[in-house]
């Protein structure tokens, strides 16, 4: 994986919020692991369980491109977005034959769908609506050892960040307000092991997106959405492992459009996948250092992409 880098250039003042909380974090595990003569231990080596969530533009399409991602990196849970199509329609036989026979799937035709595939058994599959929207856009299970693990796909929310003109934006953030309030009245409990993963389409950090200024007025990254972002992460405690491990100012992309011709050269990318986990997994999801936080961009290259890259943690023992 290449950490996406931008030239030296101003922008704007940091964002407060996800972001500040974590840098704290970030600085936090490091003094907390640091030596007498305060250098940084080395990472820990044992690997508890490696997570992975992959918006993937369509599970059949992109099938081939599942399947080379799973033997290649082997990883113990992957969590899909954007599946486009019903339950009756997931490959569950060809990811069976590659060693993922546990799965939990939330799909209709055509859009949205969210799925689950594992090596290890899942138990107490949850398909949560909201919004009073049956959009297939959450699948939750309880993996070995009681940790719960949320897979999550928010609206995107079109081109207009306007709520009053754009009722796409503003399911979008009646999505992230729904989101909230469920996590305030226990809907992941903070002292339990949870773990939520998806594609949530907010760039919250400034140096989570190609340009700060540029796009402040773009859906993905207006204020609004920032802070519904932030009051979600605050309701449910959750830690976002990225920024935590790789702090700001570097810059860290998932997603890069299809119209640029050539992706890489433009380079003009947001951070819209995300895991987070809550204060009881905190330990196990930054004890690995940054190396156990992956994109997988070179992805992005393989025939009929996803827009978006996959992206792994690797939780420590």
């Amino acid at each position: 994986m290449r950490i996406q880098r931008e030239g030296p250039g101003q922008t704007l003042g940091r964002r407060l919020g996800a972001c500040q909380q974590g840098r704290l974090a970030a600085r936090s595990v490091a003094l907390a692991r640091a030596g007498p003569a305060g250098n940084v231990a080395a990472p820990l080596s044992r690997p508890a369980m490696k997570i992975a969530t992959w918006n993937i533009n369509s599970v059949r399409l992109r099938i081939d491109s599942v399947k080379r991602f799973l033997k290649e990196e082997g990883p113990d849970v992957l969590c899909l977005q954007e599946i486009k199509c019903r339950d009756d329609q997931f490959p569950s036989r060809a990811l069976a034959s590659v060693g993922y026979p546990h799965q939990a799937v939330s799909g209709q035709a055509g859009y949205h769908g969210v799925a689950i595939v594992s090596r290890l058994p899942l138990e107490n599959i949850e398909k949560r609506r909201f919004c009073d929207k049956d959009d297939c856009r959450h699948v939750a299970a309880t993996l070995p050892g009681g940790v719960r693990l949320h897979n999550f796909y928010v609206p995107a929310g079109g081109d207009e960040p306007d709520p009053d003109v754009n009722e796409k934006f503003a399911h979008k953030l009646n999505f992230m307000r729904d989101m909230a309030s469920w996590f305030a009245n226990g809907g992941a409990p903070a002292k339990s092991k949870q773990i939520l993963v998806g594609d949530l389409n907010i760039a919250p950090c400034e140096h989570d997106v190609w340009s700060h200024k540029q796009l402040l007025k773009v859906v993905s990254h207006t204020p609004i959405e920032v802070e519904l972002m932030d009051a979600a992460i605050a309701a449910g405690s959750w830690l976002d492992v990225a920024r935590a491990l790789i702090p700001e100012p570097e810059k860290l992309y998932t997603w890069w459009s299809y119209r640029a011709r050539d992706w890489r050269a433009s380079n003009r990318g947001r951070r819209l996948d995300h895991i987070w986990v809550t204060p009881a997994l905190k330990k196990a999801a930054t004890g690995g250092g940054r190396k156990a936080y992956l994109i997988h961009d070179r992805c992005r290259d393989w025939p009929k992409p996803s827009d978006h890259a996959p992206v792994t943690l690797v939780f420590a023992k």
